[in-house]
């Protein structure tokens, strides 16, 4: 009873940890190598999985149209928003970094709607309106309070608690990861539908759907290292990338947040659907930046302001109303 809901709460948690690990590792290596780093351990992870399922470490009866979307997607969720987010996580911190996070489900309703023809309903544009509010409410303070200026200003004024390219590093993720989202979707459906075609026989009962995820997310990976790692040359940080494969802390802690996010975030957010519904559980999964907030304050010692506290919960708050 309740165990999808359960496996949800754990994935929010695992979820959790990944930012956790990711902010210590993206400031002792850069965000560039880190990247590098985790999408090498995560496609080594998905080739395991893979050929547990399939007998070949590889995806299998992926046309072009397939690698094409889920490619595109790999650039635009990974190497566009990873590398925003992880940017964003040595600026502000992974506490503010996941609650940017949460546009990304508003990005992805609009984007489905315009790339997928997907209805948007009145309930999704208010949920946008209200997680923009609640990021707003987290991330600005009034004048008066922030102590900005010798009048004090108005109290009607705000302005950022944080670092403005942080923010925009913060916003640039959400909407590569909302926007790889829908790519991504794509792609799987031309997936699918050639798997269901050719008929291609896995283990497990011949079950297609248990490892198409991860054969499209490997997919994803390989575009992802390809990528992260042509910019890591292009900008001369190869000096870092090979730092950080010496860096033994760097290292763990790439391997915590890989563990804990591409891969058993990603696993059992898809097992939780199969107990409950994907409302319910997208829901509860996205509860991340409220959960974030007491180990940031524990573990990297961040003052917590109320308006934090109430930003998040009202965006969380925005985004279950995206499967109301």
């Amino acid at each position: 009873m309740y165990k999808g809901e359960l496996i949800s709460i754990t994935v929010a948690i695992s979820w959790t940890a990944c930012a956790m690990f990711a902010e210590v590792a993206s400031k002792r290596v850069g965000s560039l190598p880190l990247n590098v780093v985790r999408m090498l351990l995560s496609l080594i992870m998905l080739a395991a999985v893979m050929w547990w399922f399939t007998g070949v470490p590889y995806p299998v009866g992926a046309n072009a149209d397939t690698w094409l979307w889920l490619s595109l997607s790999g650039l635009v969720g990974y190497v566009l928003g990873d590398f925003c987010f992880f940017n964003s996580y040595i600026l502000i911190g992974s506490r503010y970094g996941q609650l940017l996070m949460t546009l990304a489900p508003p990005v992805a309703a609009l984007f489905g709607w315009l790339l997928l023809g997907q209805s948007m309903t009145w309930m999704a544009i208010l949920g946008m309106t209200i997680t923009i509010l609640g990021i707003a409410t987290a991330i600005y303070r009034p004048r008066k309070e922030s102590g900005a200026g010798t009048n004090g200003g108005e109290a009607s004024e705000t302005t950022p608690r944080l670092p403005l390219r942080g923010i925009l590093f913060g916003i640039g993720a959400g909407i590569g990861q909302g926007m790889g989202l829908v790519l991504s979707a794509k792609g799987l459906m031309h997936y699918e539908a050639l798997q269901q075609l050719a008929g291609v026989a896995y283990q497990h009962g011949g079950n297609a759907a248990l490892v198409l995820p991860f054969a499209s997310t490997a997919i994803r990976a390989v575009t992802g290292l390809i990528g992260f790692t042509l910019w890591t040359f292009a900008r001369g940080e190869a000096p870092q990338l090979r730092k950080a494969f010496t860096d033994r802390r760097a290292m763990l802690f790439a391997l915590a947040a890989t563990i804990t996010g591409p891969f058993i975030g990603v696993s059992l957010s898809l097992m939780a659907t199969l107990y409950t519904s994907i409302g319910i559980a997208q829901t509860i999964m996205a509860m991340t930046p409220v959960l974030i907030i007491w180990p940031t304050y524990l573990f990297f010692h961040q003052r917590i302001h109320w308006r934090e506290v109430v930003g998040a919960i009202v965006s969380v708050c925005g985004v279950a109303l995206f499967f109301v």
